[in-house]
């Protein structure tokens, strides 16, 4: 790891104070060995972030003996809809209609509603997964209308500009977003935006969690 955990949540808790809100941290775990998610889980970690389906069903079972949530942040693909529903506890990168109907179909009875949150594209990268800002909306009432969905709030990947005042301008239209949503859905409570370099300013502009993988774990493999 390149910096204490425990440095991290001395952060993002002195962020939040600044904020005067409550932040959580997502570990961000993609291309690292199980192994390493079990070190940070026996430091109190609980929750982790995982991209790709495959990857993460592997550690899933391998770490069957803890108890751990799992966060979906990469984008989905229609056909890995039922495994997500099946095996993770939310999917933070909902960004368009067509997955609503078959992640509500395959959650199971047995579990709590899969808890999502919707992915915007507050940058208009054309590279980037995510809605458009104006779509927001329409996918949050179809989510909520979903019974086996719990709609969440938002997600957002800003671009990685190193003037930090232009990720400022990006983390201030989702907080406003996020406020827009929050006065027409009262399950709405979460705002997953900034990573390693840069949770702090998200956190002052209204992110309730934040993605560190690089400053916990080293460079992605």
């Amino acid at each position: 790891m390149t910096t204490d955990y425990q440095d991290i949540l001395g952060r993002i808790e002195a962020a939040a104070i600044r904020a005067n809100h409550a932040a959580t941290l997502l570990a961000v775990s993609k291309t690292k060995p199980a192994e390493a998610i079990r070190s940070l889980a026996a430091r109190g970690q609980r929750a982790f972030g995982e991209n790709y389906v495959q990857e993460a069903l592997a550690k899933q079972r391998e770490l069957g003996d803890l108890d751990l949530e799992w966060h979906m942040i990469g984008p989905l693909q229609s056909n890995k809809a039922r495994e997500v529903s099946e095996h993770f506890d939310w999917l933070q990168s909902l960004d368009r209609e067509k997955l609503i109907a078959p992640l509500d179909r395959y959650r199971p009875k047995t579990r709590m509603p899969l808890n999502v949150l919707i992915q915007v594209n507050i940058d208009d990268e054309a590279s980037k997964s995510g809605c458009a800002p104006d779509n927001v909306p329409h996918l949050a009432s179809a989510i909520a209308a979903a019974p086996r969905l719990k709609l969440r709030g938002l997600m957002a990947i800003p671009q990685p500009i190193s003037d930090l005042a232009v990720r400022r301008r990006a983390f201030m239209r989702m907080r406003e977003l996020f406020d827009g949503l929050r006065a027409r859905h009262s399950s709405i409570d979460t705002l997953s935006m900034g990573m390693s370099d840069d949770f702090e300013l998200a956190i002052e502009e209204g992110a309730t969690m934040v993605r560190i993988g690089t400053a916990l774990f080293g460079a992605r493999l």
